[in-house]
């Protein structure tokens, strides 16, 4: 078992490494406090160091991270949301991290997904594979409404 880290300047130091390389939020900041063992009177200094200094940052942080998996996962606004606020980031952050979504970008998303799906669902009829891609795309994160209307669209092409 590794010692319990009880120097705020090594402490610190290793947060700032940490945070460097990646955009981070306190959430994660505090897991990986536990994981490096580190005395408990020492974390909220280091956490408050690291928010004075910039490396940490909610906002940013939530923005920067509803764009990655918007664009690298395709995850939708609901899924985006859920995961932020599992990270303890504020309703604030969350909706301004959403709103950054580009409209249309998010909807042409959601039709490449749809296209995507299509060709490797099977199903008996029409009905039971539009419901099967609803699925996948409500367990991705999109709203019912857009998963629908986009739906409908497809229809019509």
């Amino acid at each position: 078992m590794t010692p319990q880290l009880y120097d705020f300047d090594i402490v610190l130091s290793k947060a700032q490494k940490y945070c460097a390389y990646q955009e981070r939020c306190q959430w994660e900041m505090l897991k990986k406090f536990r994981e490096w063992r580190v005395d408990e009177e020492i974390q909220d200094e280091v956490l408050s160091e690291l928010i004075t200094q910039n490396f940490i940052n909610e906002e940013r942080f939530a923005i920067q991270f509803a764009a990655g998996k918007f664009r690298i996962k395709n995850w939708g606004r609901q899924k985006i949301k859920s995961e932020l606020k599992k990270r303890q980031i504020s309703s604030y952050s969350i909706n301004k991290a959403v709103q950054e979504i580009d409209e249309e970008e998010y909807r042409l998303s959601l039709q490449k997904l749809i296209a995507k799906k299509e060709h490797e669902v099977s199903a008996k009829n029409e009905y039971e594979k539009k419901q099967k891609i609803a699925q996948y795309l409500h367990s991705k994160g999109y709203e019912s409404e857009f998963i629908w209307e986009a739906l409908q669209i497809t229809d019509n092409e």
